[in-house]
């Protein structure tokens, strides 16, 4: 028996992790085997998309951003296989759309289930008998489209392991997520800089690539569902750390807005150089303790912070670094930074 789903997913990935390597697409039949889909797709930190049923697809995946098949190894993932019907339309559908190789996986599949559209079937169990799939799950309850939406939203927004760096030091009590500001990405020198004084505290950090070159950097709101989604993952891979936000220019205000949603499950923010000000409509959700630093020559990020700073209900500081402008390139006020923010997060992350 399956718990659910999300159970019969997670089983099922380790039977399929040595596709890792290929790169793969994951596809899940509508609507049932988009759950079990997200949690393979996720185990092979692989995109996921909803399967067509037609040779109409025209080299994408119908849901989701379209992921391009051509040339892709495609796994098709269903919560069963009763018929099969399905399950080789499907398959045919992803070859037709230039697919080099096509999986089908499912949890489980009657023994005249046969796909011959696809090189590879990898399936749990087969039960004898006529059951139906749904005997199998504890929890075979209904899947709605808005299920679907928001679970290729999540997987649209969820980092990707081979795009983040995840250090945590032996016995961190704390994880210190950095958002980044527009034009920047995880490669961030400043960023690094303070990610390298936050571990020699013991402190766990994540950079990773907020944006996309193509996006808008002050789409807040997007920014802060990518954040939050974020905290998700690294819950998963770090039980029991308490989080906290470094965020730059445009990523202290997701930051922000993020941590306003999230409530107790942020434990600390710091702002560089922040616009916490695009988080206006947020700010007084904030609950976790908030440092805003900025340099003393940045004067009219220097107003917003103060502005912003009174609509703050959670405890905060703003610290003033002398002789600095916006990106702290002048000698030692970086080092005035990282020094600023370890002892705010270790002060608040570590238990």
């Amino acid at each position: 028996m399956f718990i659910d789903r999300a159970d019969a997913g997670r089983r099922l990935a380790v039977r399929l992790l040595h596709l890792a390597s290929e790169e793969p697409v994951v596809l899940g039949l509508p609507e049932g085997g988009v759950p079990v889909a997200f949690e393979v797709a996720r185990e092979l930190d692989a995109p996921l998309d909803v399967a067509g049923v037609s040779a109409e697809d025209e080299g994408t995946g119908p849901g989701g951003d379209g992921v391009a098949l051509a040339g892709r190894t495609v796994i098709v993932v269903g919560d069963g296989l009763a018929s099969g019907s399905t399950a080789r339309a499907a398959c045919a559908a992803a070859r037709a759309s230039g697919a080099a190789r096509v999986v089908m996986a499912a949890p489980l599949r009657a023994r005249e289930a046969v796909v011959p559209e696809a090189d590879e079937v990898v399936c749990l169990i087969e039960p004898e008998g006529p059951r139906a799939v749904g005997e199998w799950y504890e929890d075979f309850g209904q899947v709605t489209e808005a299920d679907v939406s928001a679970m290729l939203g999540r997987a649209a927004t969820a980092p990707r392991a081979r795009d983040v760096e995840l250090t945590a030091p032996q016995g961190a009590g704390g994880m210190v997520v950095f958002a980044h500001g527009g034009g920047s990405s995880r490669h961030s020198p400043r960023n690094r800089r303070v990610a390298a004084a936050l571990q020699e505290a013991r402190l766990g950090t994540l950079l990773f690539d907020l944006t996309r070159p193509e996006e808008d950097v002050f789409d807040v709101p997007l920014l802060a569902r990518r954040l939050s989604e974020t905290v998700r993952w690294v819950r998963e891979r770090t039980q029991g750390a308490r989080i906290g936000y470094y965020g730059a220019s445009t990523g202290a205000a997701a930051a922000l807005w993020s941590a306003a949603e999230l409530g107790d499950d942020i434990a600390a923010v710091v702002s560089r150089g922040g616009r916490p000000d695009l988080a206006g409509p947020r700010l007084a959700g904030v609950t976790a303790p908030t440092l805003l630093i900025v340099g003393e020559r940045d004067e009219p990020v220097l107003t917003l912070n103060r502005s912003a700073q009174e609509r703050l209900r959670c405890p905060n500081k703003l610290e003033i670094v002398r002789g600095a402008t916006h990106l702290f390139a002048e000698p030692g006020t970086l080092d005035t930074v990282a020094e600023l923010a370890r002892a705010w997060f270790v002060r608040h992350l570590n238990r």
